[in-house]
C-alpha cells in the first residue's frame, strides 16, 4: 500500500510519534503491580494540603474521568482507591533520550515537542523505504522489543494532520491520512482538536455554531480572521489541510535553563544558596553538553503566596560557565528584588543570549 502518489515528488511525509500514557507507562513497566489500578502521576493531595495536578493518569485511570492538568484532589475523589505517585521526570528524560536514539535510527529530521511526543520528516530516511506506513511500524516494533513501552503514530503529509491523526485511535494505533482524505478527516474532528483552540476561544467558537471541522470549513476567510484574528487565518488553512511548516530539526537553542520547587518553601539563606548552587550546577553541566555560553542570566522566583517575579542581567562578555559566578551573579539579583518575607517556594536560573562555546571574545588592550 503506498500512502503518497509517485507523481508528488515534493510532498513530505511526516510521522507523528506519541507515546502512549508515557509517565503512567514507564511506572507500569518498571511496577507491573500497577498495570490494573487507577494510576495517577501527581503526588497525592492527601500528603499536599489538597495541592498538585495531574501530570498523567494510565488507561485505567482516563475510564474513570481523570486527564492530564486536573486538580489532584478532583482525581482522588474520582478515584479514592487509585495509586498516586510523584512524577519522576529524571527517569522519564531518560527513557525520552532511549526512544529519541531509535528515531535517529530512521530519519536526523526530527522535531521533539515533548519527552514523548515528536515529529520525524520520512521523506528521506536511512533506511531507503519509501513507505511511511511500513517505518511507522518497524519504529512502533523496535520501540517495544527494545523498551517494553507502546507509542501510536499518525502519518500525513503535513505535521497539522499527522498529530491529529496519531491521536485519532490510541493506544498503540497507526493513523494514515492521505491528501485526498484530508478533507473528510478534518470534518469529522471535534472543533477542540484544532490546534490554538483552547479553553478561550471553544466557547466563542460553540457560540458561533462551530462545533467541528465540517463547521469550520463552512466559514469563509474573513469571518474567521474577523473574529479570531490570525488563530482565524490559521484555522481556514489548517481544515482545508494546508500545513507548510517543515519539521524543525535544527533549531538553534535560545536559551538554557533549570528551576525547581521546593516543598516546604526556603526560609534561610543558606537554604537558598544551596538550592542556588544545584540549580547552577546542573545548568552549567547543560551548557556544557550543548557547547554553549550566554551574556544573559535570567533569575525567576516564586515565593509561598505565588507572587513570581524575573529579573535578567545581562553583560557585554559571554558569562563563564562557572557554578560559583552563577551563584554569584544569582544573589546579586536576588539582592535587588523588593524585600520580602515570604519564603521561596520556586528557583529557575536561564542563560539567554546564547552562541557556541567555540567562539571567544578577544579583548584588545588599545590602551595601555
Amino acid at each position: 500500500m503506498l500512502l503518497f502518489e509517485q507523481g508528488a515528488a515534493t510532498m513530505r511525509k511526516i510521522i507523528h510519534v506519541d507515546m502512549d500514557a508515557f509517565y503512567a507507562q514507564v511506572e507500569m513497566r518498571d511496577n507491573p503491580k500497577l498495570r490494573h489500578v487507577p494510576l495517577i502521576l501527581a503526588k497525592d493531595p492527601a500528603k499536599t494540603g489538597g495541592h498538585g495536578v495531574v501530570a498523567t493518569a494510565n488507561y485505567v485511570a482516563r475510564q474513570l474521568g481523570i486527564h492530564s492538568a486536573m486538580s489532584a484532589i478532583e482525581a482522588k475523589k474520582l478515584a479514592p482507591e487509585g495509586v498516586f505517585l510523584t512524577p519522576n521526570f529524571v527517569k522519564y528524560k531518560e527513557v525520552s533520550a532511549q526512544v529519541h536514539a531509535i528515531f535517529h535510527e530512521y530519519t536526523e529530521k526530527i522535531e521533539p515537542i515533548a519527552f514523548d511526543e515528536a515529529y520525524l520528516d520520512v521523506t528521506e530516511n536511512k533506511l531507503g523505504i519509501s513507505n511511511p506506513v511500513i517505518l511507522a511500524h518497524r519504529m512502533q516494533q523496535e520501540i517495544w522489543e527494545k523498551l517494553h513501552l507502546t507509542c501510536s503514530t499518525g502519518i500525513s503529509y503535513n505535521k497539522f494532520i499527522a498529530k491529529l491523526a496519531s491521536e485519532y485511535n490510541k493506544p498503540v494505533g497507526v493513523t494514515i491520512v492521505r491528501q485526498e482524505d484530508a478533507i473528510e478527516f478534518l470534518s469529522r474532528q471535534p472543533i477542540g482538536a484544532f490546534r490554538g483552540i483552547g479553553k478561550k476561544t471553544l466557547p466563542q467558537m460553540e457560540k458561533l455554531g462551530i462545533l467541528n471541522g465540517s463547521d469550520l470549513y463552512q466559514q469563509t476567510e474573513s469571518f474567521l480572521i474577523q473574529h479570531f484574528g490570525k488563530l482565524g487565518y490559521d484555522l481556514y488553512r489548517r481544515v482545508r489541510g494546508i500545513d507548510e511548516r517543515p519539521v524543525q530539526w535544527q533549531q538553534e537553542r535560545k536559551s538554557i535553563g533549570k528551576e525547581s520547587t521546593y516543598l516546604p518553601p526556603l526560609e534561610l539563606p543558606s537554604q537558598i544558596n544551596k538550592a542556588l548552587t544545584n540549580l547552577a550546577t546542573d545548568l552549567v553541566n547543560a551548557l556544557q553538553q550543548n557547547q554553549r555560553h550566554g551574556r544573559t542570566i535570567v533569575l525567576k522566583i516564586r515565593y509561598s503566596d505565588f507572587t513570581t517575579l524575573t529579573k535578567r542581567l545581562t553583560q557585554t562578555d559571554f558569562y563563564p560557565n562557572d557554578i560559583a559566578n552563577m551563584v554569584k551573579v544569582a544573589e546579586e539579583i536576588i539582592a535587588t528584588l523588593p524585600f520580602t518575607t515570604q519564603a521561596v517556594r520556586l528557583l529557575g536560573i536561564t542563560v539567554t543570549s546564547l552562541a557556541p562555546i567555540t567562539f571567544e571574545n578577544i579583548n584588545l588592550a588599545l590602551f595601555e
